[in-house]
């Protein structure tokens, strides 16, 4: 006879039953869907806010363009009022006014903006007179967009600032201080990006950093300060090569109007190099050729 010990229990080798899962409330069901909502519906907010290509109506454009408080609807307004004007849409006219004022606003990419914009239409009263004021501005974009804007009118005044879109951008340093960071060489980089940091001031209570920002849309292609080096006020920091949209475009206008002097800068985009796109090559080879043709 088996003893107690050995006889089996009658629930032997049974799992013990299952604790029915608690049930959400309906409180935090809310909330979570309520989050999860925000989570897609927020992206599509900034985008939609941010996106030029959304259609403005006529009271809208109206108002963006007045919105000093926030450039970037001045910019949607304007790449709105160039669509109309490639179209051949006689509505845009009426604004026509604010673009010639805007060619003087204080926000860098508000002008270069316009500066195309003005480019859409060559019978656009005013704006070649405009275009040539905006190949002094201090913006290397916005001089080359006024210029390349200029070649549409058939004005070939800007030819230099053309030239400068395909050659390296200079990067000064905007104070005194020591560099603290810098990013990697051959990092592309967008307009206003972060090329270095800066620490300015001597005192340790009183040090700052200031961001070291490249002037066009590019590819980093060389230090001269590395971290832990103090440099002047305005001192040469780096270089950064123009985007490959960029130095089509430069290439195009030089095209139509370029000199047997501006080769040497046409050259280097003749290269079977692995950040020269075809497409740019064969533009500047057809460039090349387009001027010799016209020194003959």
């Amino acid at each position: 006879m088996e003893s107690a010990d050995q006889q089996s229990s009658p629930d032997a080798g049974k799992s013990p039953p299952a604790k029915p899962n608690p049930r959400m409330s309906t409180r935090n069901r809310l909330l979570f869907f309520l989050t999860a909502w925000l989570i897609v519906l927020m992206p599509f907010l900034f985008w939609w806010n941010t996106w030029f290509g959304r259609h403005l109506s006529d009271k809208q454009l109206a108002e963006y363009l007045q919105d000093k408080k926030h450039p970037r609807h001045i910019q949607h307004a304007l790449v709105q009022i160039g669509e109309r004007m490639s179209r051949h849409d006689s509505s845009a006219t009426r604004w026509y006014p604010d673009a010639i004022r805007l060619a003087s606003d204080p926000v860098e990419e508000v002008r270069n903006t316009d500066a195309w914009v003005m480019g859409q239409d060559t019978s656009g009263a005013g704006f070649n007179e405009a275009l040539l004021r905006m190949l002094a501005d201090p913006s290397l974009t916005v001089r080359g967009n006024a210029a390349l804007s200029l070649v549409r009118f058939g004005d070939a005044t800007g030819r230099p600032q053309i030239v400068e879109l395909l050659q390296p951008a200079r990067v000064n340093a905007p104070d005194a201080g020591q560099i603290a960071d810098t990013t990697a060489l051959g990092t592309s980089i967008h307009q206003g990006g972060v090329v270095a940091k800066l620490q300015v001031g001597g005192d340790v209570g009183a040090q700052r950093t200031t961001k070291i920002r490249s002037p066009i849309t590019g590819r980093l292609r060389t230090l001269y300060a590395q971290v832990g080096q103090q440099v002047e006020r305005g001192d040469f920091v780096a270089t950064i090569d123009p985007s490959t949209e960029q130095a089509w475009e430069a290439l195009r206008a030089l095209y139509l109007v370029g000199q047997p002097q501006d080769i040497a800068a046409v050259v280097p985009y003749e290269r079977e190099l692995p950040d020269i796109p075809d497409r740019v090559r064969q533009q500047a080879l057809e460039t090349e050729t387009a001027i010799r043709q016209r020194m003959k």
